[in-house]
């Protein structure tokens, strides 16, 4: 059995928004309770509270002397106890140096969800074509039909979690089911040269454009940055006429442009997540022996000020990880090239090294042997046939 995770768009009624809601909110107030309640012990030299014991004590100890916060009792525990656990995990990684000190859940950030899980081994999550059964919330309703699985004998929804992101809501269900079989992997292997003029370079010569260059991106960008201006200008008005007349108009229309920056966010993400699934979807379909790709030091290009946007804007962590990821459900091998190892310079006939190649070189000429090809097209060979590599998983 194999662990898999389904996300789709769902269409709550105006009672289940409310609900949904609400619970997002009695999740977000959870984890910054924890972590406000554990700062406050290491300020009064009591030892850190996991978050197992830090429920019992909440539910035993907490709420029969705080009885104005018996509200929480209202909504679902099973989700209370989730962003105890959240919060006990984002500082158990910064105990272990692996991220920094967790920050406060924030209202403005829509941070928080709505979790649920299969409480028992008996217990099914009914899920139909076109609904699925929730705690507190009864039927909702699914805005694509037929795309989770819905045979309970071989497929089993273990938990989930309920998100909202610009005015909408997303479900993401962990569903247990049987392993895939692995097809024959008989196709030649590939490598990927990634890039900022290119996106995407193939040792085959096909190139997979810059999604930013396209007009439509170029519109939506423009469009982000006018309303962003406004809404900076409407901020700077509604805290004038708040220290005059308090609440006004402004605020509710405030409101609304900060919805309108939401989803055009929301669009340019949606825009490069489906271009990088067609990607993926092209490179596997030909069910390679292996997939190259560089390990690349996004970190350290981000801090040249001259790229740092336009590498920001490519999305090259999040390829790599659904790469990874459908690879692996397939079987098939990632090599991770060494950062270091130098695909460009290196001639991929003779094996010749020049040294001195400059970025505004974009065609490989090797005085060795004479080969001339693009420069992109001889990086993703290197790539692709590199020893200097390490799996991916």
């Amino acid at each position: 059995m194999t662990l898999i995770t389904y996300k789709i768009e769902i269409k709550p009624t105006k009672e289940q928004t409310y609900l949904i809601d609400r619970h997002i909110g009695v999740s977000r107030w959870a984890y910054n309770f924890f972590l406000e309640m554990n700062q406050q012990r290491y300020q009064d030299g009591y030892w850190y509270m996991g978050a197992y014991e830090f429920s019992k004590w909440f539910n035993n100890e907490y709420l029969p002397i705080n009885p104005d916060d018996l509200w929480i009792k209202d909504y679902y525990a099973k989700s209370t106890k989730q962003a105890f656990i959240d919060a006990d995990t984002a500082m158990k990684r910064f105990f272990k140096h692996q991220s920094e000190y967790p920050k406060w859940r924030s209202y403005k950030r829509h941070q928080g969800s709505y979790y649920f899980v299969k409480n028992g081994a008996k217990q099914v999550i009914a899920c139909e074509r076109h609904r699925i059964k929730l705690p507190k919330l009864g039927w909702v309703r699914f805005k694509e039909d037929g795309y989770l699985p819905t045979d309970f004998e071989h497929y089993v929804i273990k938990s989930g979690r309920i998100k909202e992101q610009s005015g909408r809501y997303y479900l993401t269900c962990l569903v247990e089911q049987p392993e895939q079989l692995h097809e024959l992997l008989l196709g030649d292997p590939i490598g990927i040269d990634l890039g900022v003029k290119e996106f995407a370079v193939i040792d085959d010569g096909t190139i997979y454009r810059n999604r930013n260059k396209d007009r439509q991106v170029k519109r939506i960008r423009k469009r982000l940055r006018r309303t962003q201006r406004k809404l900076s200008r409407q901020y700077i008005a509604y805290k004038a006429r708040k220290m005059k007349e308090g609440r006004s108009a402004t605020d509710l229309n405030l409101a609304k442009t900060e919805r309108k920056v939401q989803r055009l966010y929301q669009r340019l993400h949606n825009i490069q997540a489906d271009y990088q699934n067609q990607i993926v979807a092209n490179l596997v379909r030909t069910k390679p022996n292996w997939v190259s790709i560089e390990d690349l030091n996004v970190k350290g290009m981000i801090k040249n000020r001259h790229l740092a946007k336009a590498v920001n804007q490519q999305g090259f962590y999040n390829f790599r990880t659904k790469l990874i990821n459908k690879c692996q459900q397939l079987g098939i091998a990632v090599h991770l090239v060494n950062r270091f190892e130098p695909t460009s310079k290196i001639c991929h006939q003779c094996g010749y090294k020049k040294v001195n190649l400059s970025l505004s070189e974009r065609i490989y000429r090797c005085p060795n042997c004479g080969n001339v090809t693009d420069r992109d097209i001889n990086a993703a060979l290197n790539i692709r046939d590199t020893d200097n590599f390490v799996l991916a998983y």
